[in-house]
């Protein structure tokens, strides 16, 4: 039993790989050995892009006023991979022939005064199941061996025409099904915090490398959480856009109307600077945080749940904003039963106005109306392979599909019909919000292979666990970015802030108020040092 109280099966699939090609010797590494047989944290010594002085942000000042050149940008990523990645097990492709290419365009572009822009000569990554052309898009699963994305995908394609220089592909959880990052054909992802931790996922390479300080910024997907789940474990950035801001051309698919592409970066301005070149669209001008209405959503409604994540995720967030907690009252300011919303609510949850919004009822609706949608969407991607070639699944990832597939016909029709009720209930939340607040996952990063946790004197399946509190943003396809709140043991705590479309630019403010004053806690961490302990209960 490990941290949390996490409890994993008797028999965890592993794989090795090679920091270049997907597949391995089949040795294991020296650095391996030393996580899987000692029972103690191991020191990563992390790369160039680790701490304040590695955000996109800097280096393309930097890279303007001549201290840097692409070129240079690139040799450190890659010597960053080279050390780190038989431990972190963030790659599973690196293109370094491509990424000189690229890098050395960048310069001479950015010499002949041509500047696309602030991704300009910045090495990214990009999670394996968006396609890369030329480079393997493997899905981190069986099937897929030896597949070569003969077009870039549209997200690709346009952080090039920024001028990014693409460093190669980050692991992910098998076909991105899963929160973990621990299933995968091509082995685990691992914590830079503690590499005998889970990186979470599903985009767990690209929040491990992005925290590992091996590139500043990578690409990942969020389906019910695959953006901000490993963002908040491994204590970076993790932004999901609104649903349709930026293109899905060319992502393997995992349930196509839940499916985001999203950024993960050090900094809430980082994760700007990349949403405005995928999504081609800026932001718009900076607002002032302290202008803000953010409603405290209890994550208690939602799931089991570690009271120190609490507690460190509510004091992120009041001490840089104003907060109050979300109630029962409608959008007219009175409660469900017409009272006044300051009198005690005395109408059952089971006779309150379907249109009023009550924390409990929408979380179980929202779970439910998830679980059917994504099942059946799920199901419709795999139902052929699952038919054909079940063996190459990973068993966890397989199983899962079978069960997806004895979803009804009618549970999915009813699940579109709850959805379009449940957005509007929320709706009436924004009105008298401008963004919601709550923890992004119930527990830090348990040990690899965990499947259960003890939160809150219950022990609790890990999975549905670790999605309870970022799903319901993917159902309604709201914005939702998750940024380092602190730490409980020395390991990540993140923060989630929700919005309604449009208002992104309140969003992303309100991050950078957060992260202003808990940006400290994860790097301290990562560099052995003590960070700033929960508060007390």
């Amino acid at each position: 039993m490990g941290r949390n109280g996490t409890e994993g099966p008797e028999i965890g699939r592993t794989a090795v790989r090679n920091s270049t090609k997907v597949g391995g010797n089949g040795m294991e590494s020296d650095q391996e050995k030393a996580v899987d047989g000692t029972g103690a944290r191991a020191r990563v010594e992390p790369g160039y892009f680790a701490g304040p002085d590695g955000t996109v942000a800097a280096l393309a000042a930097l890279l303007r006023g001549g201290g840097t050149t692409a070129a240079d940008l690139t040799e450190r990523a890659l010597e960053a991979v080279a050390r780190l990645d038989a431990l972190l097990g963030t790659f599973v492709t690196v293109d370094a022939e491509g990424a000189r290419r690229a890098a050395r365009q960048a310069d001479e572009e950015l010499a002949a005064g041509h500047d696309r822009g602030p991704l300009h000569g910045i090495p990214v990554a990009v999670k394996d199941i968006i396609d890369v052309a030329g480079l393997p898009t493997t899905a981190g699963a069986a099937h897929f061996a030896g597949h070569i994305a003969v077009a870039d995908a549209e997200c690709v394609r346009r952080l090039r025409a920024g001028g990014a220089v693409v460093v190669g592909k980050t692991t992910t959880h098998e076909f991105a099904y899963g929160p973990t990052g621990d299933r995968s054909a091509t082995g685990p992802s691992r914590n830079p915090l503690d590499p005998a931790c889970i990186s979470g996922g599903s985009s767990g390479g690209s929040a491990a490398a992005v925290a590992a300080g091996i590139v500043p910024l990578a690409l990942g997907t969020d389906t019910g959480g695959s953006v901000r789940i490993p963002a908040a474990l491994c204590g970076v950035s993790g932004f999901k856009p609104a649903y349709g801001a930026v293109p899905t051309g060319g992502v393997f698919p995992v349930s196509a109307s839940l499916d985001h592409v999203g950024v993960l970066a050090r900094t809430p301005e980082d994760c700007r600077l990349g949403y405005e070149v995928l999504a081609g669209t800026a932001v718009g001008e900076r607002p002032d945080p302290r202008t803000a209405r953010v409603g405290w959503l209890a994550p208690a409604a939602f799931t089991a749940i570690d009271p120190e994540v609490v507690c460190v995720a509510r004091a992120a967030v009041d001490g840089s904003v104003s907060t109050q907690d979300v109630d029962t009252r409608d959008v007219s300011g009175q409660d469900a039963s017409g009272q006044d919303a300051s009198a005690p609510v005395t109408t059952a949850p089971e006779s309150l106005d379907p249109e009023a919004f009550e924390p409990e009822a929408f979380a179980r609706d929202a779970r439910a109306a998830f679980g059917a949608i994504q099942d059946s969407e799920v199901y419709a991607v795999h139902a052929d392979r699952v038919a054909a070639q079940p063996d190459l699944y990973g068993s966890e990832v397989l199983d899962r599909l079978r069960h997806a597939g004895r979803t009804p016909g009618w549970r999915y029709v009813r699940a579109l019909a709850d959805r379009e009720r449940i957005a509007r209930v929320v709706a009436g939340l924004f009105d008298r919000h401008d963004l919601l607040a709550l923890p992004t996952t119930p527990l830090t990063a348990p040990e690899l292979d965990a499947r259960s946790a003890v939160l809150d004197g219950a022990r609790v399946p890990l999975r549905p666990a670790m999605l309870a509190l970022t799903s319901p943003w993917n159902l309604l396809g709201l914005p939702a970015l998750s940024v380092p709140a602190g730490t409980v043991d020395g390991m990540p705590v993140g923060l989630q802030l929700v919005c309604p479309p449009g208002r992104e630019a309140l969003l992303l403010a309100v991050a950078g108020a957060v992260t202003a004053d808990t940006a400290d806690a994860a790097d301290a961490a990562l560099n052995g040092n003590t960070a700033r302990p929960a508060p007390s209960l």
